[in-house]
């Protein structure tokens, strides 16, 4: 059936439909715009009581707190109702926090890993049991560039991150026998507003892009192509994999 498609089927996402977890968020509303200009259907989850704006083509917004299992079956129920399938999952709800190691606190270590951990494994549990159901699927889950690498002032998100990426590998093997593929998303610095005021001060950035081979941050566009990619059929034979989108951070050493 694969060599009887043409390059553009193969890459083409027209009629699909996607569920964006954190869509409202600064990296995942540009992924859905993306979704949305390549023809998907697109319904966004997220805690926030608005849905991003000047997005446009088949999308609907419903506020969902994903580290909940209930809010995400209700979510489920409303998009299967609204789409009747699930194509593409995309885990991207997060949060973080710069906090010294001696001094986190529980109720801290406790939000991060719900919104880190919790929301992806829930969003797997949930939306991969109708892709298995239906034996199709594509899910992409957020790792970082802290996965599998220490960094500095980010002790429970990099803790969290790594978990992603043992989950990650772990339903890619589970689920490869139902052709629903897993894979993660292993994007470097793309600083948000938030963390440009709490945690990437002047000095920071400097050795940020010290260690950055292409000396600057990414921009929410230049995570599309990974993310229309590992959706579409194209990348078909590509589950359990990592795909990093760093500027070389990961690659660099002295």
């Amino acid at each position: 059936m694969i060599k009887n498609q043409t390059m553009d089927q193969r890459f083409s996402l027209r009629g699909k439909a996607a569920v964006v977890v954190g869509g409202a968020g600064y990296l995942c509303s540009a992924l859905s715009r993306a979704m949305l200009e390549s023809e998907m259907k697109v319904a966004i989850l997220d805690v926030v009581k608005e849905p991003p704006a000047d997005l446009s083509g088949e999308v609907f917004f419903l506020q969902c707190d994903a580290a909940q299992k209930e809010a995400l079956l209700k979510g489920r129920e409303a998009v299967l109702q609204k789409f009747g399938r699930v194509d593409v999952l995309l885990n991207g709800a997060t949060c973080n926090a710069p906090t010294p190691f001696l001094e986190i606190s529980e109720p801290e270590i406790d939000r991060i890993l719900r919104a880190n951990v919790y929301a992806t494994l829930y969003g797997c549990q949930v939306f991969g049991e109708a892709m298995v159901k239906q034996r199709k699927g594509s899910i992409i889950n957020f790792a970082s560039a802290s996965s599998t690498t220490p960094l500095s002032r980010a002790f429970v998100y990099s803790a969290a991150k790594a978990g992603v990426l043992n989950l990650t590998k772990n339903l890619a093997r589970e689920w490869a026998p139902y052709q629903v593929r897993v894979n993660a998303l292993q994007p470097g610095f793309f600083p948000t507003e938030w963390s440009r005021k709490h945690f990437i001060d002047e000095e920071r950035q400097a050795k940020i892009l010290g260690h950055t081979p292409m000396r600057r941050f990414g921009k929410p566009e230049e995570l599309t192509g990974a993310v229309l990619w590992l959706a579409s059929e194209a990348a078909s034979f590509v589950t359990g994999s990592v795909v990093t989108i760093d500027g070389g951070f990961t690659a660099m050493t002295i």
